[in-house]
């Protein structure tokens, strides 16, 4: 089962701003009650929480309603995004929604084609990140290693070719493709996608229909993707907020952060 640290989080901010409240109605008149007007140290529960409350108030607000911060955990959005890199997540861009619960209370914004953005699949629990291609009453279709929305070809200009090196054991090269990238016009956004030139994820040719209040997601690396084209639509309710901003890169305790990726994302 994954953490949920958002839950976590509010139930300490609950916790400690109770337990300071509790004090300052109840406790602490006792306190000076039984002492006789005499000053007494206050109990450390009593007092980590009148440290600890502010602050975590502060971190569930900002983390709730302003950004939050995510690591990219797999290789999908490559080469838009890498493994190790730290993204940060604007949480109001698509409408304001209630911590924990995710109910939306106030609409602002709608996905626009082209952005990235995180959310819950409808099969999962956990975040996953993909780029918006089918908006609700698209048609989108996946034929020959290219993806058409509502019957027009999402532009492709290559760019440059990957070496395999170091990449023995990636499927696309262990069935002798090798990766490609190019840039691709999504609605008036520009950005880059990986291909293997053997496609090894999906084949065929296949349709969707996107229902209202739903969207079709895919990965940039397009055929190392989990994304609608397997699992389907993402609901409007899933929606956790639009990926705007790389501020760190960090594969793991084995490397030193890097901040020469710092940037927004495209």
């Amino acid at each position: 089962m994954d953490f949920n640290f958002p839950l976590v989080l509010a139930l300490l901010v609950f916790s400690s701003g109770l337990i300071w409240l509790l004090d300052i109605l109840l406790l602490a008149p006792r306190r000076r009650a039984e002492s006789a007007g005499q000053d007494v140290a206050e109990p450390i529960y009593v007092e980590y929480s009148k440290s600890f409350f502010p602050v975590l108030l502060i971190v569930f607000i900002l983390r709730s309603f302003i950004a939050e911060p995510f690591q990219i955990p797999s290789a999908s959005m490559v080469p838009t995004l890498k493994v190790g890199d730290f993204i940060l997540v604007n949480k109001f861009t698509y409408g304001i929604r209630l911590p924990v619960i995710r109910t939306k209370v106030l609409d602002i914004n709608q996905p626009q084609r082209g952005d990235v953005m995180v959310f819950f699949p409808p099969h999962e629990s956990r975040y996953f990140i993909k780029r918006v291609i089918g908006l609700p009453g698209d048609s989108v279709r996946y034929a020959n290693n290219q993806v058409f929305v509502n019957g027009e070809l999402l532009t492709n200009e290559f760019v440059t070719s990957e070496s395999n090196k170091r990449k023995i054991y990636d499927r696309c090269a262990m069935t002798g493709g090798h990766y490609q990238l190019f840039d691709e016009m999504t609605g008036d956004n520009t950005h880059q996608i990986r291909k293997c030139t053997n496609p090894v994820a999906f084949t065929g040719d296949k349709t969707w229909e996107v229902p209202e209040k739903h969207y079709f997601m895919m990965g940039d690396n397009r055929d190392g993707s989990d994304d609608s084209r397997r699992w389907g639509f993402v609901p409007e309710e899933n929606i956790v907020g639009k990926a705007f901003a790389i501020w760190m890169h960090w594969k793991g305790l084995v490397s030193l952060p890097s901040f020469t990726r710092v940037g927004a994302i495209e």
